[in-house]
């Protein structure tokens, strides 16, 4: 037994130091994956060294410096490939940014934060970073409101808990009275919109995707600078594309529930 928790506790260790490179910075010194770690300076040099080996982490023979490995790609790419949304979304995303000249992102819920699952970057909306793997605030993204969707209001509150939610930035929903209007609304017309609530400058317009039994399993979104979203003349464009792209991966999961497509996005009729 003994022998068993000192294994759980090598491997918990060990996932904290790989952990300590999404903080923000790419390359770390011993010293800063140890206090990111909250480990000894010659622990996390110890595991270091046993994940150089395992190809997890690499180390810069000139700086000392460390970096995740490329061995990590092979994993991150046998979950991907496994997933049903991404295996169901990755082509239909991909059309879309090219169609759009957007980006385009799916995302899953990982408990109170919304996961990117794949992104693909249209022609007016370049990144200089990929979004897969990272995670956002609910609350503050059209893939968040959307995924919210498929939760009563009683469940939001016990999945945010904070009595004021994070702003981010002065346009950002901090209440859950107002979450609830923007959700029911968003409900309603079949896709969700945020403008510079997580980001000053960006927007972008979502919809959520439902499997076989109806639940909500992930959103779909286009994003872009203000001057490529432009909402005030194309909201009802990429409503409409990011509705019937959504509607498409759903099909693709074994939903067969009532389409958005019969009507105008806006409420208008087709």
């Amino acid at each position: 037994m003994a022998a068993e928790t000192g294994s759980n506790q090598s491997v918990e260790r060990a996932f904290s130091v790989l952990r300590a490179f999404t903080a923000g910075r790419s390359e770390l010194r011993v010293s800063d994956v140890a206090k990111a770690a909250g480990l000894g300076v010659s622990t996390a040099s110890r595991l270091l060294a046993t994940l150089e080996v395992a190809g997890f982490v690499d180390r810069d023979p000139v700086s000392g410096l460390y970096r995740l490995g490329l061995d990590l790609v092979t994993l991150g790419g046998a979950v991907l490939n496994a997933h049903p949304v991404h295996r169901e979304a990755r082509q239909i995303a991909q059309n879309l940014a090219g169609e759009l000249g957007l980006g385009a992102n799916v995302a899953v819920r990982r408990d109170d934060r919304l996961f990117y699952l794949l992104n693909f970057e249209g022609r007016q909306s370049p990144r200089a970073f990929v979004l897969s793997g990272q995670r956002n605030p609910l609350h503050a993204t059209g893939l968040g409101k959307s995924l919210l969707c498929g939760l009563t209001p009683a469940e939001r509150r016990d999945l945010l808990p904070e009595a004021v939610l994070t702003g981010y930035t002065p346009r950002t929903v901090t209440s859950h009275d107002r979450l609830d209007e923007e959700i029911t609304r968003s409900l309603a017309r079949g896709y969700a919109t945020e403008v510079e609530e997580l980001a000053l400058g960006r927007a972008c317009v979502a919809a959520p995707i439902r499997d076989s039994s109806g639940a909500v399993v992930a959103a779909l979104s286009v994003s872009g600078p203000l001057s490529a979203i432009d909402l005030g003349t194309r909201e009802a464009a990429l409503a409409r594309a990011v509705i019937e792209a959504a509607d498409s991966i759903s099909i693709g999961l074994g939903y067969v529930g009532p389409a958005h497509l019969a009507a105008d996005p806006l409420g208008m009729p087709a």
